[in-house]
């Protein structure tokens, strides 16, 4: 196996720089990076170097670190270079790695190569990329438990009663002439229930997972000066939007993340909706309206000191075909008169003061109520990966199919075929039978560098 290598810190200027090899090369190529081919670094041991140019002259002064296969990340050699963080250093050892025949890893590379090698399974693999993005706190402790194999712990039981009932119907099939005795048939039925109850139990863990892992998109939209902006700015606490008395200040969307009590939030601030009175203007109403296509909730913004008027009635309508929830702004000022009676036919109404913060705690609640709550203090293990809830589900009509032919009294083949199935399902979700197709498509999301 060749030699990978990549910056494993984030683009651009920083205080260090750190440049990652993993392979059999990994020792030999750190030798010539330092001109001393009597160098053998230590495992574990963190030592300060000079890396030179070809030409002999110092590149720059570095710290070394060498962990020994197969007890690295990787199960391999690898060798990690600590330099100044100057985009024009890392570029140049970069280049100068290559010509020593180290090659640049691909996406996750060196996550794949610890999973090839038997340091962690896939379920793992994938936590250390929803570790790296984790957009709250809440998602970061679900990536940890999963880094820490909770998933596959969870699923062991199964597998191992899948597979203690296929040896038992393997072998009946093999050996006994007869059907299967009728207290066999309802044991079997009764671990075969129990294994369905428990992934059906753990899949519907998703909508939370889902929840905490990738949060929602939310649209604040209304016509001219009802306090849109203001609003996106106290969610944000962040002075983010331009605010003004000016009726169409806002002229383009503006997209900004927040955590709604654990939850990612991405918040979209839009313009004004009304007939245009210019091109730039038009423009930015049909971004909002692209934004309100895009969100998963949409915060019709209307002013509580006017009451509906004719614009705002035309938002609503727009917004009827989609998840909405109405915001009274301005509850600081008196209401309109017939405020009330305007508001009577409209589901969700939170009453609020985008200046005051008056009612925003019942916002949020609005905000998340029709997704379903998340604990994120006091969650147990939850599935936040689609692919896994896919392969549950797939797993848990495998399980119907032999249990309805059991029911059937089919023969032994034909149950065979969904217990099969299922095991093989349980295994794409912690690797055991993931093709090399599936492998790329997951690992190409990783950043290079994991």
């Amino acid at each position: 196996m060749d030699t990978i290598v990549a910056v494993a810190t984030p683009p651009g200027r920083s205080a260090i720089g750190v440049i990652r090899l993993s392979g059999p090369q990994a020792i030999d190529i750190i030798r010539a990076l330092v001109c001393d081919d009597s160098f053998n670094p230590e495992p574990n041991r963190t030592v300060p170097k000079t890396i030179v140019r070809e030409s002999g002259e110092p590149l720059d002064y570095a710290l070394v670190t060498h962990f020994e296969g197969p007890h690295s990340f990787t199960g391999e050699d690898i060798i990690e270079i600590s330099c100044h963080g100057s985009p024009v250093i890392l570029r140049e050892l970069l280049d100068r790695i290559q010509r020593l025949d180290g090659r640049l890893a691909g996406p996750g590379e060196f996550t794949l190569r610890a999973c090839q090698n038997g340091k962690m399974n896939l379920t793992q693999a994938e936590a250390i990329r929803d570790l790296i993005n984790a957009q709250t706190d809440a998602a970061a402790v679900q990536a940890a438990r999963q880094l820490r194999g909770e998933l596959s712990v969870a699923l062991r039981p199964a597998k191992e009663c899948l597979i203690e009932v296929i040896v038992r119907l393997e072998s009946a099939l093999e050996f006994v002439e007869d059907d299967l005795p009728a207290v066999q048939v309802h044991e079997i039925s009764a671990q075969l229930i129990g294994v369905q109850q428990s992934i059906q139990e753990l899949a519907a863990t998703y909508s939370s997972g889902h929840l905490l892992r990738d949060g929602l998109k939310v649209a604040i939209i209304g016509r001219p000066n009802v306090g849109k902006s203001s609003l996106f700015n106290r969610l944000l606490r962040l002075d983010r939007a331009i605010v003004t008395e000016i009726a169409g200040t806002t002229r383009d969307s503006i997209t900004e993340a927040v955590s709604l009590r654990g939850i990612p939030i991405s918040l979209t601030d839009t313009a004004g909706i009304r007939r245009a009175s210019d091109r730039i203007e038009e423009i930015g109403v049909e971004r909002s309206h692209q934004a309100m296509a895009d969100a998963d909730l949409l915060i019709v913004v209307i002013d509580g000191s006017t009451g509906i008027l004719p614009e705002d009635s035309s938002v609503l309508a727009e917004a009827a075909n989609a998840r909405y929830l109405v915001a009274v702004n301005k509850c600081d000022l008196p209401a309109a008169p017939d405020l009330e009676n305007q508001l009577g036919d409209l589901a969700t109404v939170v009453h609020l003061s985008a200046l005051t913060a008056e009612g925003l705690e019942n916002l949020t609640t609005a905000i998340l109520e029709p997704f379903g709550t998340v604990d994120s203090e006091g969650v147990g293990l939850l599935v936040t990966d689609s692919r896994h809830y896919d392969l549950l589900r797939r797993t848990e009509s495998a399980l119907a199919e032999s249990l309805a032919s059991l029911r059937d009294d089919a023969s032994e083949e034909l149950v065979l075929v969904g217990l099969h199935n299922a095991l093989k399902f349980l295994g794409e979700i912690t690797g055991e039978t993931t093709t090399e197709h599936i492998l790329s498509e997951i690992f190409s999301t990783f950043c290079i560098g994991k």
